[in-house]
């Protein structure tokens, strides 16, 4: 039996019994669906994203920049990916440690490691993956998108590009070092409850509006209509899906329902995931933040490399499931 088992029972009840609808009518399913993925996405939140939280409390900035800063560049990648998983899911607020990455002296491909997984792999994505589709497909985009982002930082570190860089700030490396901050348990569990019921409610708008679309894409989109332009045999799907996802900026909660309802409809699952990294890793307002320190030649690099690394993934994902 599925541990969400009840929450369907609960979901049947409220439509069937308080709303009077039927199931077997595109409404009553789309309502279904709605309140079902609702309240167990909300759930799956607030477990998932308290336990990061708490983790994240061990990894302050100055811990991060000193341990990517004696890594060698190999295992530096690495590393850099891991810690970028771990780290705030939202890419303008990854930006700033990045930056004093960069200042710390740590090279710009392991930096690039970090930025590109940071908001390519979060906590909200991974929650929304496994409640949706089970812990496979959301393990095997963690493996994917930290395959991107190690494989990516390291062709740029290989291509010395440090001369695309401009204006970055001069930084204090003894004051960073002394920056050491020791929170007690009880100040960890404060800390994971705050940030919990934050992030809660900067994502619910896009939750809401996702499950919305999804709802209705569930409820009222023949089943085969996005197969036939989307399907797994579609070549092109993959690239364009990258291609739509990059000018956009979206959150992963608002994305994630889509990918949900859009794969019950036949589109592929590589397909879908392609357009939600593009929209997570690679979008508009991160490159106008990073034109304040980068070239426009370093950002189109950057674009392309994790552009190709996304496409490849769809294409993988599309092979394997």
């Amino acid at each position: 039996m599925s541990p969400f088992y009840p929450i369907k029972l609960l979901a049947d009840w409220l439509t069937i019994k308080i709303l009077q609808l039927s199931l077997d009518t595109h409404l009553g399913e789309a309502v279904h669906f709605f309140i079902y993925d609702s309240i167990k996405i909300f759930i799956l939140l607030l477990v998932i994203i308290f336990a990061v939280s708490l983790m994240r409390t061990y990894f302050p900035p100055n811990k991060i920049r000193q341990l990517l800063a004696h890594k060698n560049q190999f295992t530096g990648h690495l590393a850099a990916a891991g810690v970028g998983i771990i780290t705030p899911f939202c890419t303008c607020s990854a930006i700033p440690l990045f930056l004093g990455l960069l200042e710390a002296g740590v090279p710009l491909g392991v930096t690039m490691s970090f930025l590109i997984a940071s908001p390519l792999i979060n906590e909200v994505a991974l929650v929304l993956l496994a409640g949706m589709f089970g812990w496979q497909i959301a393990l095997i985009y963690i493996f994917s998108g930290y395959l991107i982002a190690v494989l990516s930082g390291f062709i740029i570190g290989r291509l010395k590009l440090e001369a695309l860089l401009t204006n970055l700030p001069e930084v204090d490396a003894g004051k960073i070092a002394n920056r050491i901050f020791k929170p007690s348990w009880r100040e960890r569990l404060k800390y994971s409850k705050n940030y919990t019921f934050q992030i809660i409610r900067q994502v619910w708008p896009y939750v809401l509006i996702g499950l919305s679309l999804g709802a209705l894409i569930h409820g009222y989109v023949p089943t085969d209509f996005l197969a036939r332009y989307a399907g797994a045999d579609k070549w092109y799907a993959v690239p364009l899906a990258t291609l739509i996802g990059i000018p956009l900026y979206g959150n992963p909660a608002g994305v994630i329902p889509l990918v949900n309802a859009l794969t019950e409809k036949g589109v592929a699952m590589g397909t879908v995931l392609a357009f939600m990294m593009a929209v997570t890793a690679l979008s508009l307002p991160e490159f106008m933040i990073l034109k304040k320190v980068m070239r426009l030649k370093l950002i189109i690099i950057f674009a392309g490399i994790v552009g190709v690394g996304i496409m490849l993934t769809g294409y993988l994902f599309n092979w394997i499931l």
